[in-house]
């Protein structure tokens, strides 16, 4: 299966882990990446910790558990550019939450570009 099918068809969690250039290390719970294409995906952040520490650091893991199961997958990722506030994020989006929107919509967003470096399963294999 396509890594693009994969993750419109499967349930789950994720998280997003950084770290800033010193190495403390932060995570956080992310939706799904969007995918341009093979090798390019993208995520929507907030002007958070997870944004800052990705000025300093490009790399990222994006860790996916699926639902009800201890399968998933573990994307190994380097930023590639982002875009403060881009139109493309309401086109992308999953997900249309009243609430949270209300309760998040303040401040910027960024669109996120990451290369795809690496895909290994969530369990086992050694990175």
């Amino acid at each position: 299966m396509k890594l693009s099918n994969y993750f419109e068809e499967t349930e789950g969690v994720g998280v997003l882990a950084t770290a800033d250039a010193d190495g403390s290390v932060d995570a956080a719970i992310y939706g799904r990446p969007h995918f341009l294409d093979d090798e390019t995906v993208a995520f929507i952040a907030a002007e958070k910790l997870t944004h800052a520490n990705l000025q300093s650091n490009p790399h990222a893991v994006y860790l996916f558990k699926e639902a009800n199961r201890n399968e998933g997958r573990r994307l190994y990722l380097t930023k590639i550019r982002e875009e403060k506030d881009s139109p493309l994020i309401e086109q992308i989006r999953r997900k249309k939450n009243p609430e949270v929107e209300g309760k998040y919509r303040t401040g910027p967003k960024y669109l996120i570009f990451f290369h795809l470096d690496k895909v290994l399963p969530l369990i086992g294999v050694r990175s």
